[in-house]
């Protein structure tokens, strides 16, 4: 389809009035067409408007509505084909097999929040009946479900153009959960997101659905998102992003009359342990997985090891010696945006600064733009925990190797570590009791604990945890990858005496959707639940 640089104002395509952007390619950093005006004051709050006037039909559709409506959104992207997956390359310097890999991932993802609707799990529906249908003895008629927050405002991330992008997970989740959506797209991949937003706007009017389920808004800087968090009829905020760019959602979403939680993934420099078991067993084939974990997508995943602990000792040299041999085959690649390549140099250069740092293996340069290189660093523990800031994440393929003299000194340093998506024990013959110790210390740092693998490589599934304490995520209660995720735009509504006419279907004796329920604290068995019809 012709790429036109308008707005998605609902069913309405609306050109910005303010300052034109351009994506660009990060290969060469040519601009690309055609030119993206911002959006204003207006089109935030006519988005969110028709986003506040869906808001209480789309959540009442019933289950099996919403789910067809991600699926048909899913084959809508689909339909795209080479259009979608030629442009995401070029605008973010992505080889092809990633952005088709990243594609599918997408349109899994939509999907398998398809199937968890109707299983109707979300509702978490609870009936408490009134003495003496009830176990009671005495008390009221009493029923709970979960219901949609309302509006939900969307960031797309600059490093998944595609899977927490546009109809990323938060907006998979958003939908899933009965909440109209209000996405601002990422500066970096415009026209990838113009051509992913036609397909979701396609998709809700393919269902029948009200227009203001979705808006897609386009402005470069803070001041729209700014706005568009700041809009009162927006009930909760879902971010990929840089610590600042999430700190000061939060500090406006904190800020407002009434406010809003934003759930907004930041920084994490994903810890992993090497146990001295684990090196002593297998030092360069853990060498090996862990420089391609570092080096994989220019080290722009959320989930790259930033930082690698063990204790010192002949093993230890092992590992950094076929590291080291690794990441000097290693070229450099163009990372996404010259934005992030710069933050990178910089923060590459902060650290290699700081007291008792050393690096120790450098990779080879790139050809073109923006290509960052690889390094490796090395510090003392004793620096390490003087010195919080070795903490900070460096987005791209850096990481730091943490070097202790005991396993005493080893578990300190886990204790120390603040939030983390991941944290990763390697471990071998002779290694349980540390790694049993080490447990609980990762257990409070990080959303998702592995153990022998490497954290790179996030499933989309019922029990992925994508999230963990701050500064990792704003919330590290909630996840922003797998089924779950849906929670975060749900909340708990309790009806008491509600008139049998008045109730809603989820909570009716009949129970028309065939929800999973508890009644008086039991759980019914699957086959008292009929499963969801296809709409």
């Amino acid at each position: 389809m012709p790429l036109s640089g308008a707005m998605f104002i609902g069913a309405e395509r609306r050109p910005g009035t303010g300052p034109a952007a351009r994506s660009a390619d990060p290969r060469t950093n040519e601009p690309l067409e055609p030119p993206y005006p911002a959006g204003g004051a207006r089109d935030v709050a006519d988005a969110c408007e028709r986003a506040a006037l869906a808001a209480v039909h789309y959540r009442s559709v019933p289950p099996a509505e919403r789910a067809a409506l991600l699926e048909r959104i899913a084959d809508r992207i689909e339909e795209l084909g080479d259009e979608l997956v030629d442009r995401a390359v070029t605008e973010s310097g992505l080889p092809r097999a990633r952005i088709s890999g990243e594609r599918d991932r997408t349109t899994g993802q939509l999907r398998l929040f398809a199937e968890e609707v109707r299983t109707g799990e979300w509702a978490e529906v609870r009936v408490d009946p009134a003495p003496p249908a009830g176990r009671r003895a005495a008390g009221p008629d009493l029923r709970q479900r979960h219901l949609a927050v309302g509006p939900v405002a969307v960031f797309g991330a600059s490093n998944f153009p595609l899977a927490f992008s546009v109809a990323g997970g938060d907006t998979a989740a958003a939908l899933a959960a009965g909440c109209p959506v209000v996405v601002k797209g990422h500066q970096a991949h415009l026209g990838t997101s113009e051509l992913v937003g036609s397909a979701v706007a396609a998709a809700v009017r393919d269902r029948g659905l009200p227009e203001g389920v979705f808006s897609l808004l386009f402005g470069a800087g803070s001041d729209l998102g700014q706005a568009l968090v700041a809009d009162p009829r927006i009930r909760a905020v879902g971010f990929t992003g840089s610590q600042a760019g999430g700190l000061a959602l939060m500090r406006t979403a904190a800020a407002r009359p009434v406010p809003i939680p934003v759930y907004a993934e930041m920084s994490s420099v994903n810890p992993v342990f090497l146990l001295p078991g684990a090196l002593h067993g297998r030092a360069e084939e853990l060498a090996e997985g862990f420089t391609g974990s570092l080096t994989l997508g220019a080290g722009q995943f959320c989930t790259n090891p930033g930082l690698v602990v063990a204790v010192a000792g002949e093993d230890l040299d092992r590992f950094v010696a076929s590291a080291s041999a690794a990441i000097g085959r290693s070229t450099a690649q163009t990372m996404l945006t010259s934005g992030i390549h710069r933050a990178y140099q910089q923060a590459t250069a902060v650290l290699r600064a700081a007291e008792g740092v050393r690096e120790i293996a450098t990779g080879l340069p790139g050809e073109g733009a923006n290509t960052a290189t690889v390094r490796l660093l090395t510090v003392a523990a004793d620096d390490f925990l003087k010195n919080p800031g070795l903490q900070d994440e460096a987005f791209g393929a850096t990481s730091t190797l943490v070097v202790c003299q005991s396993p005493d000194q080893l578990t300190r340093v886990a204790r120390a570590l603040r939030g983390q998506l991941t944290a990763t024990l390697h471990h071998g013959e002779g290694d349980g009791p540390l790694a049993a110790e080490l447990l609980p210390a990762l257990e409070d740092t990080a959303g998702r604990v592995l153990f022998d693998g490497w954290p790179t490589g996030v499933a989309v599934s019922h029990a992925m945890v994508h999230g963990g304490p701050f500064p990792a995520t704003s919330d590290g209660r909630t996840t922003s990858v797998g089924t779950l995720a849906m929670r975060r735009f749900l909340r708990p509504v309790c009806y008491q005496n509600l008139p049998a006419g008045l109730l809603p279907p989820e909570l009716s004796d009949d129970n028309p959707y065939g929800l999973p329920r508890r009644t008086d604290g039991i759980r019914e068995s699957a086959s008292a639940a009929s499963p969801l019809p296809r709409a």
